[in-house]
């Protein structure tokens, strides 16, 4: 490959002029620095378009960090290679390597001095690909971040096996044979107890929502599920992969001896003065099994539906629904979007010393005080319409059920909910009008679905734009779908070190309220249109998925990408 100066390519290419070359060369000879750097200070050219003008002329590939493949591999120790201080001085980040090569993504692949100094540090032949600088300064300090803090704590956890302080967080199970002491002994090795609790505790503070351990032919893979979207962490050596799993198997109450079956279980750790709970669950696979484990951590959720992000007029809807003496209250979304923790909320909400509260789930995610839990088990014939039948026995005022499967469940849940009960449950549909759709797919009959129906609220969990770095934008479109934005100027993700730049940090919802009253009843009755039915409950107060999202838009919460994204999920 031939390479020229970079000022040379850019001129060639038509991006600048001779005489702002020349400038920029004054300007560098003046006050040092890259002509690529200094060209973008004075507002001669952008990032991208030097990147763009870089690649075309050199044959070189490039990309951005919004492509997703600016993204090291995780698995090959290239901090090793590169240290932190280099890669953020020359603002070069090693993305793959093989037996002989190394892939860098580089701002500036024309720096001759530096591509022989990387050829020199890393023994490799260098495949250079180009990015915009601030892209690769972003992912610099995402990697190196992450990378570094997760290698010294497990680093140390080997350089002090003897050090008992390092176990920081208790475990507890309901089994007294089960103690700190006696899983330690079990686990054998000291190192694989600390690593355990160097994961968890890492989660955590990550405000990680699960942790996935994966093996691989000849890796092991760990993830974190970050506000909703999974991120590679640092992963143990594949050798300890037996060791890992059956450390959490025997916490986790499992059989640590069948490998060929999936299991389910649990146990919870104390951290930072509060006790979090982990649900776990175990698959096999090709390479061995897998585990999730997923995080519950009420002490970060509020079990409050106040605090949940309702807007003011769908409150008061939620408020009248739960008010009733009697009827359904569905929850309606896809997995992950929150149904539980508002469903929770919703019980605090109603728990009171004259109310008897009982509820069925497969699992029991949250342990409320004052309220009679029950965990459906299959293998002995405890079902939820077995468990359901049995409730209304144990004169119930309200009735959870955590999820409406199938006809037999949907019609107990029906017939309680007509007999002076408030029965709570969820049920997967699109958006809140489509419940009805689906009970009736399900076999409710239509008259049972209007007498019995009374609130039903779709969400959807959004990812909130960090408040350290959000950047206000002009939208180029103020209408999606029928659905506009009154705001002139909006918010977009940047990044920044708070947020690890990402740019999003925490989550909030989206929602959907619709309360069932005499009028929408009786279109159910007459079997009327699902869109004329969806038109009369806006006219009572509906907002959709979309127009509520488009509100946490316009008050700076979230950005236009991520409710479009998450309103049609």
């Amino acid at each position: 490959m031939q390479y020229k100066k970079i000022g040379e390519i850019l001129l060639a290419e038509g991006l600048i002029s001779s005489e702002q070359l020349n400038s920029a060369i004054t300007v560098q000879k003046k006050k040092g620095g890259r002509i690529g750097e200094i060209l973008v200070k004075e507002n001669v050219l952008t990032e991208e378009q030097i990147v763009i003008g870089l690649g075309k002329q050199m044959g070189v590939p490039y990309i951005t960090k919004a492509s997703g493949k600016l993204n090291p591999a995780s698995e090959q120790n290239l901090s090793d290679l590169i240290p932190y201080d280099f890669a953020i001085k020359n603002v070069c980040l090693p993305l793959s390597r093989t037996i002989s090569s190394l892939t860098v993504v580089m701002f500036d692949p024309t720096d001759l001095i530096l591509l022989d100094n990387l050829r020199k540090m890393t023994g490799c032949d260098i495949n250079p690909i180009i990015a915009p600088r601030t892209d690769i300064l972003k992912t610099i300090e995402e990697f190196y971040g992450k990378t570094k803090i997760f290698k010294n704590a497990i680093q140390d956890t080997y350089d002090r096996l003897s050090d008992d302080d390092q176990v920081s967080i208790e475990i507890k199970t309901d089994d007294e044979e089960l103690s700190l002491d006696r899983l330690v002994a079990r686990a054998e090795e000291a190192p694989i107890v600390k690593l355990v609790d160097l994961i968890i505790r890492q989660a955590i503070q990550e405000r990680a929502s699960d942790i996935h351990i994966e093996p691989y032919k000849n890796k092991l893979s760990l993830r974190y599920r970050i506000d909703g979207v999974l991120q590679e962490m640092p992963p143990p050596t594949s050798s300890l992969h037996q060791a890992l799993i059956s450390r959490i198997k025997i916490l986790s109450k499992m059989d640590i001896a069948e490998k060929r079956l999936p299991q389910d279980g649990g146990f919870s750790v104390h951290i930072e003065n509060r006790t979090v709970d982990l649900r776990v669950s175990t698959m096999p696979t090709i390479y061995g099994e897998k585990i999730v484990m997923r995080i519950l951590d009420k002490g970060r959720v509020p079990l409050d539906i106040i605090q949940l992000g309702f807007l003011p007029h769908e409150m008061e809807l939620i408020k009248k629904g739960l008010s009733l003496s009697y009827g359904l209250v569905l929850l309606t979304g896809p997995t992950g979007c929150g149904k539980t923790t508002t469903l929770y909320s919703a019980l605090n909400h109603l728990k009171s010393p004259a109310k008897n509260i009982l509820t069925v789930e497969d699992p029991v995610e949250y342990r409320l005080d004052g309220i009679n839990q029950l965990q459906v088990k299959n293998d002995i014939g405890l079902t939820f319409g077995q468990a359901l039948r049995s409730f209304l026995r144990q004169d119930p005022d309200v009735i959870l059920v955590g999820e409406t499967r199938d006809l037999e469940t949907a019609e107990i849940c029906m017939r309680a909910a007509l007999t002076g009960h408030l029965v709570l449950s969820t049920l997967h549909t699109n958006d809140a009008p489509s419940s009805i759709v689906r009970l009736e797919d399900i076999g409710v009959p239509n008259y049972l679905v209007a007498s019995a129906l009374r609130l039903v609220i779709a969400q959807r969990l959004i990812r909130r734009l960090c408040s350290a770095c959000k950047q206000a934008h002009e939208p180029k479109s103020r209408e999606f779908y029928g659905v506009s934005i009154s705001s002139e100027v909006v918010y977009q993700a940047k990044g920044c070190k708070e947020c690890n730049y990402i740019g999003y940090k925490g989550r909030g919802l989206i929602s959907e309220v619709m309360l069932f009253d005499e009028d929408i009843r009786r279109l159910i009755y007459q079997k009327s249109p699902l869109e004329e039915i969806k038109k009369k409950a806006k006219e009572k107060g509906m907002m959709s998925l979309l127009e509520n999202g488009f509100k946490k838009v316009e008050e700076g919460m979230t950005s236009m990408e991520e409710v479009l994204s998450a309103a049609f999920a």
